[in-house]
Parts: C-alpha cells; sequence; structure tokens
C-alpha cells in the first residue's frame, strides 16, 4: 500500500509539471478512451463498498450540488447513470436561444453512456486502460478532488476568486483541458466552494476511484413492491377505451410524481410512471418524448412502473401515495363513473396539448377531484417539476399567497360541464404550438382567446350567481373533513418556489380559488406542456399566458367580496399598473356584478373573508409548521413567533432561506426555517424585476421544520441564544447588521463546520419528515 502510494504521488507530480502532458498525451500514456463497464452485481464486494462507503459521501458532499437541469455542467452525480453519463458544455438554462435544443434528460434521452457520448457529454471517470495510475489521473473527478486537496479553501469568511452567481459561466473542462483549468483555477477542485472532505471521505473516494470506481446494478424489487406494480399496472393498462383514456389522463398528471406505496412498511421507495411500448409483463421499453403526451408513435402505449434509480432530491421531490383508497377511488370516478368513450383523442398538438378537448369525453367532477386528491402535488408539479430555477417563470406569482378550491359536489351540475365544453376552443393553450413559439403574434390570439372566454364565464356566473344566489364561502371545498389538500400556501424564493399544505404564516395580501377548468390549465400550461428546452419564444408566451391565469384565480377569490370594492382590492394588487392592464382588471372583474351572500361585520373584509375560510377549512389544518411543541420553552416559541412581524426596508440583506437549528435545554435539536418574502407593488412586468419591488413590505415567515430546497444560510445557536438572536435579526438596518449577525451565529460555506452542520440537517429532516425527505441543494448557499 505504501508503495503504490508513493508511485501515485511520483506519477501526480511529475505529470502535474509536464506541460506537453496537459490535454496532448493521454492517448499514448494511457491508451484510448472507450466506454468502460462499470457495474459490479449486487451483494458483490465492490458494490457493497459502493453503496455503504461510497454513495452516502457522493450524496452528502456532491449531489447537494450536482442534480436537476441546474447541476453544474449537467454533472448529475445522484445516480450510477448520471456518473457515467458525465459532463456536458451545453446550456439547459439558455432562455435567449432562438430555436428548441435538443433534450438531454437522464434515463429518457439516451439509453446508453455511448449515445451520452455521441451527445457531446464527456466522462468524469477514467475510460482509458483500468490501472491505479490511470484511473486517478485520467479521471476528472479524481484530478477535481486531488486539486482540492493541494488548495484547500482560503481561511476567509467571504472567499474571493470564486463565483457563486447562479448564472455564472460554466467552466466545464475535459481532462485534456484539465491542467490548463488548475492553473486557471488553482482553489476550484471540488467540492467547489465548499470546506475539503475529511480524511477518510477523501481516501474512500480515492480508493474507490483508483480501483475503477465500479458501482452497483439496479436494486431489485422486493416481492410485496412486485405485487404494488403488478396490481396497478393490470388497472392501468386493460383494453377498453374508457380505461385507456383514464390511465391516459392519469398519467399525463403523475409523470413527474415519485410514487410510493403507502401500506408497505419500511422505508419508502419511489418510482415513477412511464410510457412503454411493451406490456405489463415485459421490460419496459421507455417511449420518451419532450412532453407526456407528444405522440408515442406506437399503436398502443402501456402504462408501467419502474423504480426510480437517483438519489432523491428535495427540489424534484413529489412524493404520491399509491393505496388501497386510491384504487377504489380511481375506478369510482374514471372507471365505473357513468360516461362513454366512442373514440381515443388522437395525439396531435392540437388536440393533446388542450385537456378540455382531449378529454372531454371524461366527467369534469372525476377530473376535479381526482386533481384535488392531492392538490398540493397538483400545485407542486409547477412549482417544482419542470425547471429547477425560473426567475422569468416565476415572477409570475407573489412571494406568499394562500390556495383555495371550488367543491367539486357544489359545482357538479349539468350546465358546468355543459359549460366547459362549449369552451373547449377557448380555453385552448400556448404549449399547442410546441417548443418554437413565436411570442407576440400568439399573444394577440390567445389574449383574444381569453377575452373571449371571460365573457362567457362572466355570463355563466352572473345566471348561476344571480342575487347572491349560492355565493357563499360554502362553495369553498372543505377537504371533505379529512383531505389536508384543502387549503395550500405557495411561497416563492425567488427562482424557486414551494407549496406546503395549510394555511401558514400570517394573513397574505392575495389568494386564488381555484375551480376546475383554471387548475387544469395551469397543469398543462406549466407541467404537462412546458419545455424546458424550448425557445425564448415558448417561454416567454407561456410566461405571458400565465398572467391570465393567475388574474383569474385572484378573481375567483375577489368575486366573494362586496361587489364595490372587488376592483378596488384587486388593483391595489397592481400599483403603478400599465392602462393596459388596468383595462383588463376592469375586464375581468366589472362584468361579473352579482352581490355576495357573505356577511361581513368589519371595514375589512378581505381579512374577514381570510378568517372565515380558515375556520372553513379548519378540520384539516394541522400545526405542522407552526412554532408549538418544539421542545423549546413558550416564552422562546413566542420570540421565535414574534419574526412573523417583521417587516420592512431592513429585511433587504436578509437570505431568501435561512435554516436555524436550536439546540433546547434539554439537548433536543429542533429545526426552523426562516423565509423573506419579496413585497412588489405588481407582478405584471416581465422584466426588470427590482423595478417592482416594495421593500417597504418585505416579510418574514418562521415555521418549524424544512421548508424550500435551496437554503441560503444556516444558523446554529443554543437556546439561551433565542432571545440574543431575534433581538439582533430584529436589529439589522444594513448589510454590516446583517454581516454581524452571521459573524455570530451563523455556520458560513467556508467554515469547517459546514458539513457537519448540514449532516445534522439532513439527518433531523429524514428523521422528522421520512416521505418528504430529500436531498437540499447548496447551489444558492450565500457567500457573505
Amino acid at each position: 500500500m505504501k508503495l503504490r502510494t508513493f508511485l501515485l504521488l511520483f506519477f501526480t507530480t511529475l505529470f502535474a509539471g509536464c506541460a506537453t502532458y496537459a490535454g496532448l498525451n493521454y492517448d499514448q500514456l494511457f491508451g484510448k478512451a472507450e466506454v468502460r463497464e462499470r457495474i459490479s452485481p449486487n451483494a458483490s464486494v465492490p458494490a457493497d463498498f459502493f453503496l455503504q462507503q461510497v454513495k452516502p459521501i457522493l450524496d452528502n458532499r456532491c449531489v447537494v450540488c450536482h442534480a436537476c437541469y441546474d447541476a453544474p455542467c449537467q454533472l448529475k452525480l445522484s445516480s450510477v447513470e448520471g456518473i457515467d453519463r458525465g459532463a456536458s458544455k451545453a446550456l439547459v438554462y439558455q432562455g435567449t436561444r432562438l430555436t428548441a435544443s435538443a433534450p438531454t434528460r437522464l434515463f429518457e434521452d439516451a439509453e446508453t453512456t455511448q449515445q451520452w457520448r455521441e451527445a457531446s457529454f464527456h466522462p468524469v471517470l477514467n475510460e482509458r486502460e483500468q490501472t491505479g495510475v490511470a484511473n486517478l489521473e485520467a479521471g476528472l473527478v479524481a484530478r477535481l478532488l486531488q486539486q482540492k486537496e493541494r488548495h484547500p479553501l482560503p481561511q476567509q469568511d467571504q472567499l474571493t476568486g470564486f463565483d457563486f452567481s447562479i448564472d455564472r459561466e460554466q467552466t466545464c473542462p475535459t481532462i485534456e483541458e484539465y491542467a490548463q483549468y488548475e492553473r486557471d483555477h488553482p482553489t476550484w477542485g471540488m467540492p467547489f466552494g465548499m470546506p475539503n472532505l475529511s480524511a477518510d471521505e477523501y481516501q474512500t473516494l480515492m480508493v474507490w476511484l483508483e480501483n475503477g470506481a465500479i458501482m452497483n446494478e439496479p436494486l431489485p424489487l422486493s416481492n410485496a413492491q412486485a405485487g404494488e406494480i403488478t396490481r396497478y399496472e393490470q388497472l392501468l393498462n386493460q383494453n377498453s377505451p374508457k380505461n385507456q383514456l383514464a390511465a391516459r389522463y392519469i398519467y399525463e398528471h403523475l409523470f413527474l410524481s415519485h410514487l410510493y406505496f403507502s401500506e408497505l412498511e419500511g422505508a419508502p421507495r419511489f418510482f415513477t410512471l412511464v410510457r412503454s411500448s411493451t406490456p405489463p409483463g415485459e421490460p419496459v421499453k421507455r417511449i420518451a418524448t419532450r412532453r407526456p403526451y407528444d405522440d408515442p408513435g406506437v399503436e398502443r402505449v402501456y402504462y408501467r412502473i419502474i423504480p426510480e434509480q437517483g438519489s432523491i432530491v428535495d427540489k424534484t421531490h413529489m412524493p404520491f401515495a399509491l393505496n388501497s383508497k386510491r384504487i377504489s377511488d380511481w375506478k369510482a370516478w374514471f372507471i365505473d363513473a357513468d360516461y362513454h368513450v366512442a373514440q381515443l383523442p388522437s395525439y396531435d398538438p392540437d388536440v393533446a396539448a388542450n385537456p378540455m378537448t382531449a378529454f372531454i369525453d371524461l366527467p369534469v367532477k372525476s377530473r376535479f377531484k381526482f386533481m384535488l386528491d392531492n392538490a398540493q402535488n397538483t400545485i407542486m408539479a409547477y412549482i417544482k417539476g419542470p425547471v429547477c430555477r425560473g426567475q422569468l417563470a416565476l415572477n409570475v406569482i407573489n412571494d406568499r399567497f394562500w390556495v383555495f378550491f371550488l367543491d367539486p359536489d357544489k359545482a357538479d351540475m349539468p350546465q358546468v360541464n355543459e359549460f366547459y365544453r362549449s369552451q373547449a376552443d377557448n380555453l385552448k393553450l400556448p404549449a399547442e404550438l410546441e417548443s418554437n413559439a413565436l411570442p407576440v403574434t400568439n399573444w394577440v390570439k390567445y389574449s383574444v382567446q381569453q377575452a373571449r372566454y371571460l365573457e362567457a364565464k362572466s355570463e355563466f356566473i352572473n345566471h348561476w350567481f344571480k342575487n347572491g344566489t349560492h355565493l357563499t364561502t360554502d362553495i369553498i371545498w372543505d377537504g371533505n373533513g379529512e383531505n389536508a389538500n384543502a387549503a395550500l400556501t405557495v411561497f416563492r424564493h425567488f427562482d424557486s418556489a414551494s407549496v406546503v399544505q395549510g394555511l401558514v404564516g400570517e394573513k397574505p395580501k392575495t389568494a386564488w380559488v381555484l375551480d376546475y377548468a383554471l387548475l387544469e390549465r395551469i397543469h398543462y400550461l406549466l407541467v404537462a406542456g412546458f419545455d424546458v428546452y424550448g425557445n425564448f419564444g415558448h417561454q416567454l408566451i407561456t410566461r405571458m399566458f400565465m398572467d391570465f391565469l393567475r388574474l383569474e384565480g385572484e378573481s375567483n377569490f375577489i368575486a366573494l367580496l362586496p361587489a364595490q370594492m372587488r376592483h378596488v382590492e384587486h388593483s391595489s394588487w397592481y400599483q403603478q399598473q400599465s392602462p393596459q392592464l388596468s383595462d383588463f382588471l376592469q375586464r375581468n372583474i366589472t362584468p361579473f356584478n352579482q352581490p355576495t351572500s357573505v356577511v361581513y361585520h368589519t371595514d375589512d373584509p378581505k381579512s374577514e373573508l381570510c378568517d372565515i375560510l380558515r375556520h372553513q377549512v379548519s378540520a384539516v389544518l394541522n400545526d405542522r409548521y407552526e412554532i408549538v411543541d418544539t421542545g423549546l420553552s413558550k416564552s422562546n416559541e413566542a420570540l421565535l413567533n414574534s419574526l412573523n412581524q417583521v417587516k420592512g426596508e431592513a429585511l433587504g440583506p436578509a437570505a431568501q432561506i435561512s435554516m436555524l437549528m436550536v439546540t433546547s435545554h434539554s439537548g433536543k435539536e429542533q429545526l426552523f426555517t426562516l423565509l423573506k418574502n419579496n413585497a412588489h407593488v405588481n407582478i405584471s412586468s416581465l422584466f426588470s424585476e427590482d423595478k417592482n419591488r416594495d421593500p417597504a413590505n418585505d416579510d418574514l415567515t418562521i415555521v418549524r421544520g424544512v421548508l424550500g430546497s435551496y437554503p441560503a444560510a444556516f444558523f446554529v445557536i443554543n437556546e439561551a441564544q433565542v432571545i440574543d438572536f431575534v433581538q439582533s435579526l430584529k436589529s439589522i438596518r444594513s448589510e454590516e447588521d446583517y454581516l454581524k449577525l452571521l459573524d455570530k451565529f451563523a455556520i458560513r460555506r467556508s467554515s469547517t463546520q459546514f458539513w457537519p452542520t448540514s449532516d445534522k440537517v439532513h439527518q433531523w429532516y429524514r428523521n422528522d419528515q421520512p416521505i418528504e425527505f430529500g436531498l437540499l441543494d447548496y447551489n444558492r448557499f450565500e457567500n457573505r
């Protein structure tokens, strides 16, 4: 072992100082590169070593920056396939591209590592001769780890020489370019801009890499898991047109979800619903298309369930429970319901992109109940699903608002079903234009279309709610007294967002009430129909159309207020509005002129309405995010809760998401999340968002537990420091004050305690919220 280490150091020193070695002689030294087989059968020594020793290090030190579409250089280290695929210089997020780019979705857009090489992905492991020296010297991961050992982080609170901005220029060297990379950026070893690995972690990874980076084959299913998969695949793949249409609908809504069998014991294992050209009982042959409703190119589609192969990361994790109740409900809504399917819809974009056309035969009530049954998942799909960052996509929503829904049983009338059927053409979505849209001309078309729909909707609801009949909060779904999805809170964190069950935080400025058509169109606009690889026009018109849907959801909420204040209230959410927006708000509100039957007793009806709705859904609200029963004293809980009243421009320096770990007097650790909510005078502008900011009305929300995938700061205190921490946070008036807060209580990204703190946060999250748990992402961790 000592001789091997000596030789390794000798070659490393020799090659590092040899100019001709850099980028020129790898083939001469180690042979031609070719894709290597790195899989060892499970239960073998190499596979066990990878699973037990290596993978935990990769997850907790590497995947926390290398997952999802915004992984630097598209290097996804969360799975065997991602490690083998390697890295690419191509950008996924490129908002100015004029034509759509070829998608590079792992597990979908290529089946083999060789195919990824042909798609310009370069290896990060050695693909030349398999010797110890070659594996370490001709492998990028090994070289980058060694570089960090040679050039550890500077001893600085605020690191210099690093660019941590999310839109920083990508530097994605191949092994041939690596020597120049190290000369240009000596401190940019891995983990990038984070503390070194421990000696044991480093040695474990280097031993693994030196021995060929052998990994495990896919983990087998248990008998119970296989049985559950069979049960669902049998349900989804029956031959009747009715069954095939229902299965298509279910798939197009769950294709991004992480399914798990909630009635099985033990830690959850997650699965994905996919389209396959092969039926149950045969190996899955996945059908890969840009969108879930694109033409599959086969005569018959089968819906199959396959295991998730990658580590679960919070930013894409949308757990969806499968159990006996789900099967019973799906049968009642889709299989046993009284309707007839004469012909299955085509996959032509003008049909398939519009759910109001494609699924016109499915009962509206069934569709609505399906989406409401796990409404958090439905909304979360557009919050977490197609993108991992999207400031342009997310500046269409406020930083915190509540979401309610119409009761599907109250809206189950023949007239309602017929109204939606009559409006199919007016409910078309930009997704039918696919991935290369021209935004301006099509914007005019969809604006006119939306105007026609709103006019028809106003006429319909003026009749339905004539003289205030039925227009009470009774039309709002209460979850039937048992479903916690009846009330949701959406948080925006600049270019990411979160959605949680319950009414979290103080009363918000705005709220939405979603009916069936609105909820369905949001899904098909922002989830099923959105292409992260699409051109600028596609992404822009998607964002512009979402303005319509947000305004419609707000209008539904406003309709429960007294008629004379509806437009005034709605306009107050859009200060400094353009004349065009003012006209649109008038058109969106004024035509509905029926009085509300909600009785108000104060001069603040909006606040009253929030209270009434909170009471209406109170049976399904829980205290999961509330600061109660935390193990801290009541006085300290009250101090932390008081942060919910912090408001104003002084919050400017604060991070979007901060996590606070408090060790109680008893020694128990409790985790909290601090969320800064950015206020806006309006959110109707596409660009220059900073010009619409309203810092005087910024505020904080503090919750128990984890909320948000991208923490930007860690604070660690003991219970005796709660009062000092709260007072210091409330006393911030400048960037200097915030830096003093960090100096006193924060664990900075450069701290030797960063990784131990990260491990504690993840362990707390895993123990407290095992279904929702996913690895957090540190790509937005601040450097202050």
